[in-house]
């Protein structure tokens, strides 16, 4: 071969490889295609996350009922549920272990869960029914922040015979609804100012119609007498209802909420003549003495859960789904 062929064969050679290199560089890698976003965001919890919510609070509610300790509670409980429960612990001990502390089931029948990307979050539970036949409790569980757990907020037992609202699948959840939002027969915050009025006035306050007849008036009414009767011989009784924080709501099916709200009972007893002996063991224990000869205060901590229809619904009534009213202070002097 002569050193001209040579030259033209590694041009040729050259040139192939280049087009090759050429080619290579031309073609289309493969690439990843990422999934399609759900046509529906999740909610912030799913079926998993939220048993293990309700097996977590259940160790430390077991823990902590058997050593009646408050301070076991504070990992997965606060707000009214931990004044509640404190108290409980008090009564407990002053009974000798004869009232024990409210069973609380934490395995669910049914859940409603939030649909935001916002703190705090809520998520309601309905129990299965507690082995003493009791009725079913509302749990109310809050996370605070991203870094924080769920704790229980609050608790409530469903009436005789209610039933709850249909609301969004869990795998879709609810949406939070604001205390202002107008598209409500009564927006959040006024649903339990109003009411504290008809607990107050009874069938005189202007909002005695916007409420259905319920089994919480009529047991504050029942012990507001007794209070009355109790004291009759040596003083008065009086009693207000005071709203506490801003109402949790979150939609139901229908375009209406579901309400939790704290309310705050005191019952004050004004001794005119001589002294009150304090026979309840729980009150004596809350009181630090067994009798006063002025003034008694009872403080109750209440949660309410209300359906709250939308406006324009057929429904034209506030109802109240589900309460607990629970003595949580007694200061005497």
């Amino acid at each position: 071969m002569t050193s001209r062929t040579r030259r033209g064969t590694r041009a040729g050679v050259v040139a192939l490889v280049g087009a090759l290199a050429l080619g290579a560089c031309s073609s289309s890698l493969p690439q990843a295609e990422p999934e399609a976003p759900p046509a529906v965001a999740p909610p912030v919890l799913n079926a998993a996350q939220s048993e293990n919510i309700l097996t977590q609070l259940g160790q430390v509610l077991g823990a902590a009922d058997a050593a009646l300790d408050p301070a076991l509670l504070t990992s997965r409980v606060s707000g009214p549920a931990l004044a509640i429960r404190t108290a409980e612990y008090v009564r407990a001990t002053a009974t000798a272990g004869a009232k024990v502390p409210t069973a609380l089931p934490v395995t669910a029948q049914s859940s409603v869960v939030a649909d935001t990307t916002t703190w705090p979050r809520t998520q309601l539970v309905i129990t299965d029914q507690p082995d003493d036949l009791q009725a079913q409790r509302v749990l109310v569980l809050r996370q605070d922040s991203a870094r924080e757990p769920y704790r229980l907020w609050g608790w409530a037992r469903l009436g005789g015979g209610v039933q709850m609202p249909a609301t969004a699948d869990t795998e879709i959840g609810s949406q939070p609804i604001a205390p202002d939002d107008g598209a409500l027969l009564l927006p959040p915050a006024d649903v339990v100012t109003q009411y504290a009025d008809v607990l107050t006035n009874g069938d005189a306050s202007a909002s005695a119609a916007t409420f259905a007849p319920d089994f919480f008036r009529a047991t504050i009414e029942g012990k507001r007498a007794e209070s009355v009767a109790s004291v009759q011989v040596v003083g008065t009784a009086t009693e207000t209802y005071t709203p506490v924080g801003e109402p949790i709501s979150l939609s139901t099916a229908d375009g209406g909420a579901v309400v939790v709200a704290e309310l705050s009972t005191v019952t004050t007893l004004a001794i005119s003549q001589g002294s009150l002996t304090l026979a309840d063991p729980f009150e004596a224990a809350l009181a630090g003495r067994s009798s006063v000869g002025k003034n008694l205060t009872r403080t109750w901590t209440d949660v309410l859960v209300f359906y709250v229809p939308p406006a324009g619904s057929p429904t034209t009534q506030v109802q109240v789904l589900a309460a607990e009213h629970a003595l949580t202070a007694v200061t005497g002097e």
